[in-house]
């Protein structure tokens, strides 16, 4: 008897976990629209965009100064380490000597103001964002609204290498855009969320209304990192608004597409080409490695504001913490150089300015929040890994990504993914670069965004 009844349960497991894998469709889990993240009680949200331009005081720039020449107290390497332990104290040492000694601030400022930015309250808060037209477009080629969305550690300063290659009119595309980057709530210059609970669908409904006071009720849309999830999250919650999506972070993380993944690893080439086998087998690899580059997930999900006391006080410790990640995140090889291959794809000056927002903004620790609140039981239980994305997508993915999936796996969330046959292969797979690819390689993940586009044959607005 008790045998019957293990084997009529163990059906009914074995059934429902089938149909909630390769059946059930999670439906859009409810999201209040009107959520009001501001300070104190519900206030009407003024509608007027204001000009903004960067202009950190000099008492600021002083306090900086003073900091950055007390003794600089580090641990030595072990012998013959370079960045396997994390940022290497020799070469911070000389960075830091470049930050006292020949990094300009007034004149970094001015490169950064020499964009048209603004800011706007949505939903309670602050919103800054950078808006650039084209200047001169040749009749017969239309300009359409790209909303653009970095992650962490980046600000919008990743993004300005690429401004002009996407502002500019191309031969043979029939269309140019115009670009909206937005600083994520609590990063750069707007302003942090006073509430719990700004995950990234709610972060999504913030951009949905800020793209229509700017008159855009129909736009396409690029991110990375958490601006990946974001984008995503906007193209799920507002898929009749989304023209197309465009992604450099790509990736499924459904129960469906951790079994896919799991069973392709029995003989990967069956399922997917030998370059991305490699990058993804055997899966012991992948996961030794994703826990060497990880670690800061966990205590950004579940104490951001204790680490983010120490990185709000010591700006060379902040700069170890975040250029650390433009290391080993760009390629992971560069574990094993004694720079940590920094200046490889970088230039100094672009990855302080990145520094000198956080650091100056003083809201890193709100920054790292963004963990919180979308790894938690509350935004699990909604299920929004699980609900396809359907929107036209296209996956730009860099070779040196952290993880790199198959498309029949991407799929899974995209089920609209542009494939892989159809347009230039530098759409799908371009051929060098890593996690920050607006940033590292401007002019390939442009092409990719143009060409993709392109191929998705949409109607531009």
């Amino acid at each position: 008897m008790l045998k019957q009844v293990f084997k009529a349960l163990l059906l009914v497991f074995v059934t429902n976990l089938v149909y909630k894998i390769f059946i059930y469709e999670q439906s859009v889990p409810k999201v209040d629209k009107h959520a009001y993240w501001g300070a104190g009680e519900l206030k009407s949200d003024n509608p007027v965009i204001k000009p903004f331009k960067i202009n950190v005081p000099d008492s600021a720039l002083q306090d900086l100064k003073t900091r950055l020449n007390l003794e600089m107290r580090y641990q030595k390497s072990l012998e013959g380490v370079n960045f396997e332990y994390g940022f290497n104290p020799k070469a911070l040492l000389e960075i830091v000597d470049f930050w006292k000694n020949k990094y300009d601030w007034r004149q970094r400022e001015a490169l950064l103001n020499s964009v048209p930015q603004f800011t706007t309250y949505v939903s309670g808060l602050r919103i800054h964002f950078i808006h650039v037209k084209p200047e001169k477009v040749p009749a017969g080629v239309k300009v359409v609204p790209l909303l653009l969305l970095h992650g962490w550690p980046g600000t919008v300063k990743e993004f300005y290498p690429v401004i002009p290659l996407l502002t500019t009119p191309r031969e043979g595309f029939d269309f140019v855009f115009e670009v909206i980057i937005p600083s994520l709530p609590g990063y750069g210059f707007s302003e942090a969320a006073h509430k719990q609970h700004l995950s990234t669908p709610q972060i999504a409904v913030i951009f949905k209304k800020l793209m229509s006071r700017l008159g855009h009720n129909k736009f396409y849309l690029q991110g990375g990192d958490w601006g990946s999830f974001i984008a995503t999250d906007l193209s799920i919650l507002y898929p009749e608004s989304v023209l197309g999506l465009h992604l450099n972070m790509c990736r499924a993380m459904s129960n469906k597409a951790n079994l896919y993944l799991i069973a392709a690893s029995i003989y990967p080439t069956l399922f997917m080409d030998q370059e991305i086998a490699d990058r993804l087998y055997p899966l012991s690899d992948m996961f030794t490695n994703l826990m060497l580059e990880m670690g800061h997930m966990h205590i950004h999900a579940t104490k951001p504001d204790t680490l983010g006391v120490a990185l709000t006080n010591t700006p060379v410790g902040l700069a170890a913490y975040i250029l650390e990640k433009f290391s080993t995140w760009t390629n992971q090889a560069y574990r094993n150089r004694a720079d940590g291959g920094l200046t490889e794809k970088f230039k100094l000056e672009d990855l302080l300015d990145n520094i000198m927002i956080y650091w100056f903004s003083g809201n890193v620790a709100s920054a790292m929040r963004i963990y919180s609140e979308t790894f938690n039981r509350k935004h699990s239980k909604e299920g929004w890994n699980d609900v396809p994305c359907k929107v036209p997508t296209v996956c730009a993915r860099f070779p040196n990504e952290l993880i790199n999936q198959p498309e029949f796996i991407v799929r899974i969330k995209y089920p609209n993914l542009l494939p892989s046959s159809e347009g230039d292969y530098e759409v799908h797979r371009p051929p060098r670069g890593g996690h920050f690819s607006a940033f590292e390689e401007p002019e390939l993940l442009a092409n990719s965004v143009f060409k993709g586009f392109r191929a998705l044959k949409i109607n531009p607005v």
